[in-house]
């Protein structure tokens, strides 16, 4: 598990603060310009990290974004639907999942889980949320490819807390054949030099990293 580096009541007083925050961010489709005919669609479902929360420009800043960059650089016919909303929970994403698949997608990555944790939810409510998100997915398009991002919690909020969250991620991957990516904030998390100042958010250059956490994940789904 990777492991924050600011202090542990520093870090926890930021955690509080941070990842809950709910500012109903919602970051537009990526690409802006149409995309070309017969063009296929990968949507983001998550929280502020995928929405971009303080970015200067989570239109072109935050790591859906810059996958959307990939994509066009490779010429790949992909629409790239940024669905991410600050402070939201995987309650949150099961509520809305039907509404986010309104049009057809052919990927859908989940970031969701962080808040959930911070907020002391049930591990076992936030995987069953999970795995209702991707029923709901595939029972609208069962060709749909998921790819999960799992996430981590930093160890001020307890051992059998944080042990069982971990595990939410990889099980959930198990049981429904998503495709895993172990931890979103791979190499971020706790790095003062690639988050904003709330040591929470990731700033422009975690983005990036996160980008390239979820790319080699992500790339095979895309038949690139």
């Amino acid at each position: 598990m990777t492991k924050m580096n600011c202090p542990a009541p520093a870090r926890r007083r930021l955690l509080t603060r941070g990842l809950l925050v709910a500012c109903a961010l919602l970051t537009p489709s990526l690409p802006a310009a149409a995309p070309a005919a017969g063009a296929r669609t990968v949507v983001f479902l998550g929280d502020s990290l995928t929405a971009g929360y303080g970015l200067a420009e989570p239109g072109s800043e935050a790591y859906p974004a810059l996958i959307a960059e990939r994509l066009r650089a490779a010429g790949a016919p992909w629409k790239v639907v940024n669905a991410g909303i600050s402070g939201d929970t995987t309650a949150g994403g099961l509520r809305r999942i039907d509404w986010t698949l309104r049009s057809p997608v052919d990927v859908l990555v989940v970031a969701l889980g962080a808040n959930d944790g911070l907020r002391g939810v049930d591990p076992k409510v936030t995987a069953a949320n999970l795995r209702g998100i991707i029923e709901r997915a595939r029972a609208r398009n069962p060709a749909v490819k998921i790819l999960l991002a799992g996430m981590q919690l930093p160890p001020e909020l307890g051992a059998a807390h944080t042990t069982a969250f971990a595990r939410v991620f990889p099980e959930v991957a198990a049981a429904t054949g998503a495709v895993l990516v172990p931890f979103l904030l791979e190499g971020v998390g706790g790095d003062p030099a690639l988050n904003l100042g709330d040591r929470i958010h990731p700033n422009a250059a975690g983005h990036a990293v996160m980008a390239a956490t979820v790319w080699p994940h992500l790339k095979p789904l895309l038949a690139l």
